[in-house]
């Protein structure tokens, strides 16, 4: 993947996840989603547009590596959310075809997933209505209809490269420990917003409610 500029690379990132989401079998037929790049788009782009350069290279990096070898990191994704909603078929038609994490990579993981459902907790009780539109937010609410956003990044960051997911991890830190903290929810969701023609999250909160 040759790019030029930080933004050609999240172009590039979001189109080459595309590609592969295009060829993620969903139980029960094609999801509507697959067919909905504007929407897709839009939502990646946000979370991409809070990633530093050294970030965005290496994940792009992890996706090249995963054609290289016959892998779909997005098929990943949604295969390990299944470990919550769908335990069952997981254990049986997963988890054996899956790369492996070691129990220090898990650890590691839940300590980012931690500070980013607090995070996600907070952004909710500022702006209800937003709130109500997304996911709903902690593992214990899934259902096989509804994968909370806990398990959703617990799926995503399960797919990461050690090198990836160790500049991510480092980018959740320097957010906490940023004075004020930086809620990583809130940058992406106002990345959303203004993708999505608003000025503000003040404004799209207003229309929300409306």
């Amino acid at each position: 993947m040759s790019v030029d500029t930080d933004s050609e690379l999240r172009e590039a990132i979001v189109r080459h996840e595309w590609n592969q989401f295009q060829h993620t079998n969903n139980e029960g037929g094609r999801a509507a989603c697959q067919g909905n790049w504007p929407v897709f788009h839009q939502m990646r782009l946000a979370q991409f547009l809070t990633w530093p350069h050294d970030l965005l290279a290496s994940y792009a990096a992890d996706l090249d590596a995963a054609d290289a070898v016959g892998r779909n990191l997005v098929t990943e994704k949604y295969g390990r959310m299944m470990a919550s909603t769908a335990p069952a078929e997981f254990h049986t038609n997963i988890e054996p075809f899956i790369p492996q994490l070691s129990a220090d990579r898990i650890a590691q993981q839940e300590q980012v997933i931690k500070q980013q459902v607090a995070w996600a907790a907070d952004f909710r009780a500022r702006y209800p209505k937003l709130g109500q539109a997304m996911r709903v937010l902690t593992t214990d609410e899934d259902t096989l209809e509804a994968t909370s956003f806990e398990t959703y990044l617990r799926g995503e960051l399960g797919t990461y490269s050690d090198a990836t997911f160790s500049l991510y991890k480092a980018m959740i830190g320097e957010r906490a420990s940023s004075n004020p903290p930086r809620n990583i929810t809130e940058e992406t969701l106002l990345h959303t917003v203004k993708l999505g023609g608003f000025a503000s999250l003040e404004e799209a909160e207003t229309q929300q409610a409306a």
